[in-house]
């Protein structure tokens, strides 16, 4: 079964802490796939990724630039993984019917918007219903993640 985690973004938005996560990714040697909830959200992290830090940048790519298999990263709203990626990102409410081909799949989820938070508490109950391995979790009073169930 995936490993799912929910990462629950109380101090730090999306667009500062999926690079991070997509450079732990690369480090392991891993492609990732990020589904945004719109083409405009998967335009402004591709300009993020490209932006983020003043020495360097995250390689990925859009249905814009094309070549997916050649992406470690590929940003889509689309239910596809075409660069052969292990890690599912879901944003924005994003879902997908095929978390099972992923090893890996972390939902993102804003902690001050409570719809969102409905979503992912129900997320959390279909996944942990259908066998996945999930965790939760959050950032403390210094930014970091720390695993709470």
């Amino acid at each position: 079964m995936t490993e799912v985690r929910f990462y629950h973004l109380t101090r730090t938005p999306l667009d500062q802490a999926l690079p991070q996560m997509l450079e732990k990714t690369l480090e392991r040697g891993q492609r990732a796939v990020v589904r945004a909830g719109s083409e405009a959200r998967v335009e402004a992290l591709s300009a993020r990724l490209w932006t983020y830090h003043d020495r360097s940048f995250l390689p990925h790519g859009t249905v814009k630039d094309g070549r997916a298999e050649r992406q470690p990263v590929w940003l889509t709203v689309q239910d596809e993984a075409p660069n052969g990626a292990e890690v599912l990102f879901l944003t924005d409410g994003a879902t997908s019917d095929k978390i099972a081909d992923f090893g890996r799949c972390v939902l993102l989820f804003d902690g001050g918007d409570d719809e969102a938070l409905a979503q992912a508490r129900a997320q959390w109950k279909t996944f942990k219903e259908a066998g996945h391995a999930v965790s939760y979790w959050q950032q403390d009073d210094d930014g970091r993640w720390g695993q709470k169930a």
